[in-house]
Protein backbone atom coordinates (compact mmCIF):
# COMPACT_ATOMS: atom_id res chain seq x y z
CA UNK A 1 0.00 0.00 0.00
CA UNK A 2 1.23 3.23 -0.76
CA UNK A 3 1.42 6.56 2.34
CA UNK A 4 0.46 9.72 2.32
CA UNK A 5 2.14 12.04 0.13
CA UNK A 6 2.40 15.19 2.82
CA UNK A 7 4.28 16.97 -0.16
CA UNK A 8 1.89 17.04 -2.14
CA UNK A 9 -0.89 17.93 0.42
CA UNK A 10 -2.57 21.39 -0.25
CA UNK A 11 -2.19 23.82 2.60
CA UNK A 12 -5.64 25.44 2.14
CA UNK A 13 -7.07 22.50 4.38
CA UNK A 14 -6.23 22.35 8.39
CA UNK A 15 -8.35 19.25 8.70
CA UNK A 16 -5.97 17.78 6.23
CA UNK A 17 -3.00 18.84 7.89
CA UNK A 18 -0.74 16.00 9.84
CA UNK A 19 -0.75 16.23 13.87
CA UNK A 20 2.22 15.10 15.75
CA UNK A 21 2.07 13.82 19.50
CA UNK A 22 5.20 12.83 21.04
CA UNK A 23 6.52 10.50 18.54
CA UNK A 24 3.36 9.63 16.61
CA UNK A 25 2.41 11.43 13.58
CA UNK A 26 -1.38 11.50 11.93
CA UNK A 27 -1.79 11.91 8.45
CA UNK A 28 -4.80 14.09 9.54
CA UNK A 29 -7.47 15.64 11.91
CA UNK A 30 -9.17 12.89 11.00
CA UNK A 31 -9.79 9.51 13.89
CA UNK A 32 -12.43 6.75 14.19
CA UNK A 33 -13.65 6.96 17.98
CA UNK A 34 -14.18 3.93 19.38
CA UNK A 35 -17.35 2.28 18.54
CA UNK A 36 -18.69 -1.27 20.59
CA UNK A 37 -19.09 -3.75 17.91
CA UNK A 38 -20.13 -6.28 20.75
CA UNK A 39 -19.18 -8.45 18.12
CA UNK A 40 -15.86 -10.76 20.15
CA UNK A 41 -15.62 -14.04 21.35
CA UNK A 42 -14.59 -14.27 25.22
CA UNK A 43 -13.20 -11.07 24.32
CA UNK A 44 -11.15 -12.30 21.23
CA UNK A 45 -11.41 -10.27 18.62
CA UNK A 46 -12.68 -11.95 15.21
CA UNK A 47 -12.60 -11.44 11.57
CA UNK A 48 -15.60 -9.09 11.83
CA UNK A 49 -13.00 -6.57 14.13
CA UNK A 50 -10.37 -6.56 11.25
CA UNK A 51 -12.35 -6.10 8.44
CA UNK A 52 -14.22 -3.25 9.91
CA UNK A 53 -11.32 -1.44 11.39
CA UNK A 54 -9.25 -2.16 8.24
CA UNK A 55 -12.06 -0.60 5.90
CA UNK A 56 -12.12 2.81 8.39
CA UNK A 57 -8.16 2.67 7.84
CA UNK A 58 -7.80 2.02 4.12
CA UNK A 59 -10.51 4.88 3.66
CA UNK A 60 -8.31 7.73 4.92
CA UNK A 61 -8.78 8.35 8.48
CA UNK A 62 -5.11 9.53 10.58
CA UNK A 63 -6.54 7.56 13.54
CA UNK A 64 -8.51 4.30 14.15
CA UNK A 65 -9.52 4.02 17.73
CA UNK A 66 -10.68 0.40 18.99
CA UNK A 67 -13.65 0.10 20.92
CA UNK A 68 -13.94 -0.06 24.56
CA UNK A 69 -11.80 -2.64 25.34
CA UNK A 70 -12.85 -4.79 28.37
CA UNK A 71 -9.52 -5.06 31.29
CA UNK A 72 -11.33 -7.78 33.25
CA UNK A 73 -14.10 -9.85 32.40
CA UNK A 74 -16.09 -8.61 35.07
CA UNK A 75 -15.72 -4.94 33.26
CA UNK A 76 -17.42 -6.22 29.85
CA UNK A 77 -20.53 -4.03 29.02
CA UNK A 78 -22.09 -7.18 26.94
CA UNK A 79 -20.60 -10.12 26.73
CA UNK A 80 -19.93 -9.92 23.36
CA UNK A 81 -17.66 -7.06 24.24
CA UNK A 82 -13.52 -6.77 23.00
CA UNK A 83 -11.04 -7.89 26.36
CA UNK A 84 -7.53 -7.42 26.51
CA UNK A 85 -7.40 -8.84 30.51
CA UNK A 86 -5.76 -11.88 28.97
CA UNK A 87 -2.63 -12.59 26.78
CA UNK A 88 -5.04 -14.66 24.67
CA UNK A 89 -6.39 -11.13 23.10
CA UNK A 90 -3.29 -10.15 22.03
CA UNK A 91 -2.52 -11.93 18.61
CA UNK A 92 -5.78 -11.15 17.06
CA UNK A 93 -5.41 -7.56 17.87
CA UNK A 94 -1.99 -7.30 16.63
CA UNK A 95 -3.07 -8.59 13.19
CA UNK A 96 -5.91 -5.85 13.16
CA UNK A 97 -3.32 -3.57 13.89
CA UNK A 98 -0.62 -5.12 11.31
CA UNK A 99 -3.54 -4.02 8.74
CA UNK A 100 -4.08 -0.82 9.94
CA UNK A 101 -0.38 0.46 9.89
CA UNK A 102 -0.40 -0.90 6.56
CA UNK A 103 -3.13 1.10 5.39
CA UNK A 104 -1.24 4.33 6.79
CA UNK A 105 -3.27 5.00 10.04
CA UNK A 106 -2.34 4.73 13.37
CA UNK A 107 -3.75 2.15 15.63
CA UNK A 108 -5.23 3.07 18.91
CA UNK A 109 -7.47 1.51 21.74
CA UNK A 110 -9.32 2.34 24.33
CA UNK A 111 -9.61 0.60 27.83
CA UNK A 112 -12.39 0.25 29.61
CA UNK A 113 -14.30 -0.92 32.93
CA UNK A 114 -18.10 -0.67 32.53
CA UNK A 115 -18.61 -0.81 36.17
CA UNK A 116 -21.90 -0.89 37.01
CA UNK A 117 -23.33 -0.31 33.39
CA UNK A 118 -21.28 -4.26 32.94
CA UNK A 119 -23.44 -7.44 32.52
CA UNK A 120 -25.86 -6.35 30.02
CA UNK A 121 -27.54 -7.76 26.93
CA UNK A 122 -26.11 -6.43 23.71
CA UNK A 123 -28.30 -4.18 21.98
CA UNK A 124 -29.88 -6.23 19.37
CA UNK A 125 -30.70 -8.50 22.33
CA UNK A 126 -32.83 -5.60 24.28
CA UNK A 127 -29.49 -3.82 26.28
CA UNK A 128 -30.54 -4.61 29.86
CA UNK A 129 -29.05 -5.80 32.58
CA UNK A 130 -28.46 -9.23 32.12
CA UNK A 131 -29.41 -12.05 35.45
CA UNK A 132 -26.65 -14.00 37.25
CA UNK A 133 -28.46 -16.99 36.18
CA UNK A 134 -28.82 -15.80 32.82
CA UNK A 135 -25.60 -15.21 31.22
CA UNK A 136 -24.49 -12.16 33.65
CA UNK A 137 -22.08 -11.96 36.17
CA UNK A 138 -21.19 -10.12 39.19
CA UNK A 139 -21.33 -5.63 38.99
CA UNK A 140 -19.25 -3.40 40.82
CA UNK A 141 -18.97 0.41 41.25
CA UNK A 142 -17.93 2.98 44.17
CA UNK A 143 -21.11 2.67 45.52
CA UNK A 144 -24.18 -0.08 46.11
CA UNK A 145 -26.05 2.61 43.42
CA UNK A 146 -27.75 1.05 40.35
CA UNK A 147 -27.75 3.18 37.53
CA UNK A 148 -31.49 2.53 36.97
CA UNK A 149 -33.59 2.31 33.56
CA UNK A 150 -32.95 -0.82 32.14
CA UNK A 151 -29.93 -1.19 34.21
CA UNK A 152 -31.64 -1.65 37.30
CA UNK A 153 -28.99 -4.37 39.52
CA UNK A 154 -27.10 -2.57 42.11
CA UNK A 155 -23.59 -3.04 41.94
CA UNK A 156 -21.73 -4.55 44.93
CA UNK A 157 -19.40 -0.95 46.35
CA UNK A 158 -15.64 -1.29 45.82
CA UNK A 159 -13.27 -2.13 48.39
CA UNK A 160 -9.72 -0.28 48.90
CA UNK A 161 -8.64 -4.24 47.66
CA UNK A 162 -10.89 -3.88 44.80
CA UNK A 163 -9.59 -0.81 43.63
CA UNK A 164 -6.19 -1.94 43.87
CA UNK A 165 -6.96 -4.82 41.68
CA UNK A 166 -8.69 -3.12 39.19
CA UNK A 167 -5.85 -0.47 38.79
CA UNK A 168 -3.45 -3.03 37.86
CA UNK A 169 -5.38 -4.86 35.78
CA UNK A 170 -5.69 -0.89 33.51
CA UNK A 171 -1.98 -1.27 33.99
CA UNK A 172 -1.76 -4.84 32.42
CA UNK A 173 -4.18 -3.84 29.71
CA UNK A 174 -1.69 -0.96 28.99
CA UNK A 175 1.04 -3.67 28.71
CA UNK A 176 -0.92 -6.11 26.50
CA UNK A 177 -2.03 -3.04 24.09
CA UNK A 178 1.82 -2.42 23.64
CA UNK A 179 2.60 -5.83 22.84
CA UNK A 180 -0.37 -5.58 20.39
CA UNK A 181 1.18 -2.72 18.60
CA UNK A 182 -1.10 -0.21 19.96
CA UNK A 183 0.70 3.33 19.21
CA UNK A 184 -2.46 5.38 21.11
CA UNK A 185 -3.86 4.54 24.39
CA UNK A 186 -6.85 6.19 25.76
CA UNK A 187 -8.57 5.14 29.78
CA UNK A 188 -12.63 5.49 28.99
CA UNK A 189 -13.74 7.65 32.03
CA UNK A 190 -16.44 8.68 30.49
CA UNK A 191 -20.24 7.76 29.80
CA UNK A 192 -21.32 6.54 33.36
CA UNK A 193 -18.53 3.58 33.23
CA UNK A 194 -16.26 2.73 36.30
CA UNK A 195 -14.20 5.66 36.77
CA UNK A 196 -17.15 8.35 35.13
CA UNK A 197 -19.02 6.52 38.09
CA UNK A 198 -16.22 7.58 40.92
CA UNK A 199 -15.92 10.99 39.31
CA UNK A 200 -19.88 11.58 39.53
CA UNK A 201 -21.20 12.83 43.52
CA UNK A 202 -24.49 11.21 41.60
CA UNK A 203 -22.77 7.86 41.58
CA UNK A 204 -20.24 8.00 44.50
CA UNK A 205 -21.67 8.25 47.87
CA UNK A 206 -18.39 7.04 49.38
CA UNK A 207 -17.14 8.49 52.80
CA UNK A 208 -13.25 7.08 52.38
CA UNK A 209 -10.63 8.90 50.47
CA UNK A 210 -12.18 7.77 47.15
CA UNK A 211 -15.33 9.63 47.92
CA UNK A 212 -16.93 13.07 48.78
CA UNK A 213 -14.99 15.94 47.57
CA UNK A 214 -13.63 16.82 44.18
CA UNK A 215 -10.17 15.58 45.22
CA UNK A 216 -10.85 12.45 46.32
CA UNK A 217 -13.85 11.35 43.31
CA UNK A 218 -10.92 12.20 40.90
CA UNK A 219 -8.15 10.12 43.03
CA UNK A 220 -9.02 6.52 41.78
CA UNK A 221 -8.38 7.90 37.77
CA UNK A 222 -5.15 9.77 38.93
CA UNK A 223 -4.05 7.06 40.71
CA UNK A 224 -4.68 5.01 37.50
CA UNK A 225 -3.48 7.06 35.26
CA UNK A 226 0.17 7.41 37.29
CA UNK A 227 0.53 3.90 37.08
CA UNK A 228 -0.80 3.38 33.55
CA UNK A 229 1.92 6.25 32.21
CA UNK A 230 4.50 4.86 34.12
CA UNK A 231 4.72 1.36 31.62
CA UNK A 232 3.47 2.95 28.80
CA UNK A 233 6.19 4.18 26.83
CA UNK A 234 6.66 8.19 27.16
CA UNK A 235 7.30 8.61 23.06
CA UNK A 236 3.53 7.21 22.82
CA UNK A 237 0.71 9.29 23.32
CA UNK A 238 -1.51 9.02 26.69
CA UNK A 239 -5.58 10.27 26.41
CA UNK A 240 -8.35 9.65 28.57
CA UNK A 241 -11.88 10.44 27.17
CA UNK A 242 -14.57 11.93 30.39
CA UNK A 243 -17.88 12.94 30.18
CA UNK A 244 -17.23 16.51 30.17
CA UNK A 245 -20.98 17.01 31.60
CA UNK A 246 -24.02 15.03 32.57
CA UNK A 247 -26.51 17.63 32.24
CA UNK A 248 -27.79 16.79 35.33
CA UNK A 249 -27.81 19.68 37.88
CA UNK A 250 -25.98 18.53 40.95
CA UNK A 251 -23.18 16.57 39.25
CA UNK A 252 -20.34 16.49 36.95
CA UNK A 253 -19.86 20.10 34.83
CA UNK A 254 -17.22 21.05 33.26
CA UNK A 255 -15.45 23.99 35.19
CA UNK A 256 -14.41 20.13 36.85
CA UNK A 257 -13.70 18.83 33.83
CA UNK A 258 -11.44 21.82 33.22
CA UNK A 259 -9.61 21.12 36.55
CA UNK A 260 -9.46 17.72 35.86
CA UNK A 261 -7.85 18.03 32.62
CA UNK A 262 -5.13 20.00 34.62
CA UNK A 263 -4.40 17.32 37.02
CA UNK A 264 -4.18 14.73 33.99
CA UNK A 265 -1.75 16.88 32.03
CA UNK A 266 0.19 16.77 35.22
CA UNK A 267 0.27 12.80 35.09
CA UNK A 268 1.59 12.93 31.56
CA UNK A 269 -1.65 12.34 29.55
CA UNK A 270 -1.36 14.32 26.18
CA UNK A 271 -4.90 14.65 24.97
CA UNK A 272 -8.54 15.15 26.77
CA UNK A 273 -10.82 13.61 24.46
CA UNK A 274 -14.16 15.50 25.08
CA UNK A 275 -17.36 13.35 25.19
CA UNK A 276 -20.62 13.86 27.49
CA UNK A 277 -23.61 12.12 29.44
CA UNK A 278 -23.65 9.08 30.27
CA UNK A 279 -23.87 8.51 33.87
CA UNK A 280 -27.86 9.41 34.47
CA UNK A 281 -30.50 7.35 32.19
CA UNK A 282 -33.06 10.71 32.16
CA UNK A 283 -30.60 13.40 31.59
CA UNK A 284 -31.51 15.91 28.96
CA UNK A 285 -28.90 15.95 26.59
CA UNK A 286 -29.72 18.89 24.04
CA UNK A 287 -28.14 16.80 20.99
CA UNK A 288 -27.28 19.28 17.52
CA UNK A 289 -24.23 19.02 15.67
CA UNK A 290 -21.10 19.85 17.31
CA UNK A 291 -22.71 19.90 20.68
CA UNK A 292 -20.19 18.87 22.85
CA UNK A 293 -17.23 20.69 20.72
CA UNK A 294 -17.61 23.46 23.25
CA UNK A 295 -15.92 21.43 25.78
CA UNK A 296 -13.37 20.77 24.13
CA UNK A 297 -12.73 24.13 23.09
CA UNK A 298 -12.26 24.91 26.33
CA UNK A 299 -10.17 21.97 27.98
CA UNK A 300 -7.84 23.28 25.21
CA UNK A 301 -7.74 26.95 26.20
CA UNK A 302 -8.05 26.63 29.75
CA UNK A 303 -6.34 23.59 30.64
CA UNK A 304 -3.64 24.13 28.35
CA UNK A 305 -3.89 20.73 26.66
CA UNK A 306 -4.79 18.97 23.05
CA UNK A 307 -7.79 17.78 22.37
CA UNK A 308 -10.17 15.77 20.34
CA UNK A 309 -13.83 17.03 19.80
CA UNK A 310 -17.06 14.24 19.52
CA UNK A 311 -20.62 14.19 18.74
CA UNK A 312 -22.61 14.71 15.99
CA UNK A 313 -19.68 15.92 13.55
CA UNK A 314 -20.71 14.86 10.06
CA UNK A 315 -19.69 17.15 7.42
CA UNK A 316 -16.44 18.01 6.54
CA UNK A 317 -17.31 21.79 6.38
CA UNK A 318 -18.03 21.66 10.13
CA UNK A 319 -15.12 19.38 11.08
CA UNK A 320 -12.91 21.57 9.24
CA UNK A 321 -14.29 25.27 11.14
CA UNK A 322 -13.24 23.32 13.76
CA UNK A 323 -10.07 22.70 13.75
CA UNK A 324 -9.22 25.83 11.96
CA UNK A 325 -11.28 27.98 14.49
CA UNK A 326 -8.76 26.19 17.22
CA UNK A 327 -11.61 24.24 18.79
CA UNK A 328 -9.76 21.03 19.24
CA UNK A 329 -6.58 19.65 17.46
CA UNK A 330 -8.52 16.46 16.26
CA UNK A 331 -12.37 15.44 15.26
CA UNK A 332 -13.51 11.89 15.83
CA UNK A 333 -16.50 10.45 13.78
CA UNK A 334 -18.58 7.52 14.88
CA UNK A 335 -22.24 6.99 13.09
CA UNK A 336 -20.51 8.82 10.31
CA UNK A 337 -17.61 6.56 9.75
CA UNK A 338 -20.59 3.59 9.90
CA UNK A 339 -22.70 4.97 7.45
CA UNK A 340 -19.33 5.80 4.69
CA UNK A 341 -16.09 4.03 5.91
CA UNK A 342 -14.84 6.52 2.97
CA UNK A 343 -15.87 9.74 4.65
CA UNK A 344 -12.30 11.36 5.09
CA UNK A 345 -11.96 10.11 0.77
CA UNK A 346 -15.02 12.55 0.52
CA UNK A 347 -14.23 15.03 2.93
CA UNK A 348 -11.29 15.58 0.88
CA UNK A 349 -12.93 15.88 -2.49
CA UNK A 350 -15.13 18.71 -0.34
CA UNK A 351 -12.87 20.63 0.66
CA UNK A 352 -10.74 20.87 -2.57
CA UNK A 353 -7.72 19.06 -1.19
CA UNK A 354 -7.03 16.88 -3.83
CA UNK A 355 -3.67 15.35 -3.14
CA UNK A 356 -4.38 14.56 0.62
CA UNK A 357 -4.56 11.32 0.68
CA UNK A 358 -2.66 8.88 -1.79
CA UNK A 359 -4.41 5.57 -2.58
CA UNK A 360 -3.80 2.28 -2.10
CA UNK A 361 -2.64 1.00 -5.56
CA UNK A 362 -5.62 -1.85 -5.73
CA UNK A 363 -7.86 1.30 -5.69
CA UNK A 364 -5.51 3.77 -7.64
CA UNK A 365 -7.76 3.73 -10.90
CA UNK A 366 -10.54 4.36 -8.90
CA UNK A 367 -9.28 7.35 -7.25
CA UNK A 368 -9.93 10.02 -9.56
CA UNK A 369 -11.37 13.58 -9.54
CA UNK A 370 -13.69 12.77 -11.98
CA UNK A 371 -14.94 9.67 -10.50
CA UNK A 372 -15.24 11.47 -6.53
CA UNK A 373 -15.65 7.98 -5.29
Amino acid sequence: MRSINYAAMSIQSYLFQPLTLKSVTLRNRIGVSPMCQYSSNEGVATDWHLVNLGALALGGAGLVIAEATAVAPEGRITPGCAGIWGEQHVAPLARVNHFVKQAGAVPGIQIAHAGRKASAARPWDGGAHLAENNGGWPIIGPSALAFGGELPRVPRAMTAEDIARVRQDFVAAARRSLAAGYEWLELHAAHGYLFSEFLSPLSNTRTDIYGGSFDNRVRFLLETTRAVRAVWPEHLPLTVRISCTEWVPGGWEIEQSIELARLLKAEGVDLMDCSSGGNVPDAKVPVAPGYQVPFAERIRHEAGIATAAVGKITNPAQAEAIIRDGRADVVLLARAFQRDPFWTVHAQWALGVNDALTPPVQYARAWTEADKW
